[in-house]
């Protein structure tokens, strides 16, 4: 299940996590957030910046990445938690294994809001 009506709450069971397009695992989405988690295993330089119609606050569980977004780039590690708006043009670069949770507002995996970058 990757919605909740506004009454009722549910669960998203682990064996039922989907992988995004991008290697996200799709948690839990209600109407107005949802959650997912990544966990990059490999290094890479990130790739190209873009921007979303939808906000996203994420949180490092491990590991250490960067966030370049436009004329700011943010060292990210264990602890540490950030904010994209909307609209703002962005890439992350996985600089050892990472794990993180990011909540979004709307829900990026709904209506094609988190296709890849092309």
């Amino acid at each position: 299940m990757s919605g909740t009506s506004e009454s009722r709450v549910s669960k998203v069971e682990a064996v039922a996590v989907e992988a995004g397009g991008m290697g996200q695992r799709n948690l839990a989405a209600g109407s107005r957030i949802g959650m997912r988690l990544w966990a990059a295993q490999q290094p890479s330089e990130g790739e190209p910046e873009v921007a979303r119609d939808y906000e996203t606050v994420g949180y490092a569980v491990s590991g250490r990445a960067r966030l370049r977004a436009e004329d700011q780039t943010l060292e990210l590690g264990p602890g540490d938690s950030w904010v994209v708006p909307a609209g703002v043009r962005h890439t992350y670069e996985i600089v050892e294994p990472f794990t993180a949770v990011e909540a979004t507002s709307p829900p990026a995996q709904e209506a094609g809001r988190d296709a890849p970058p092309s």
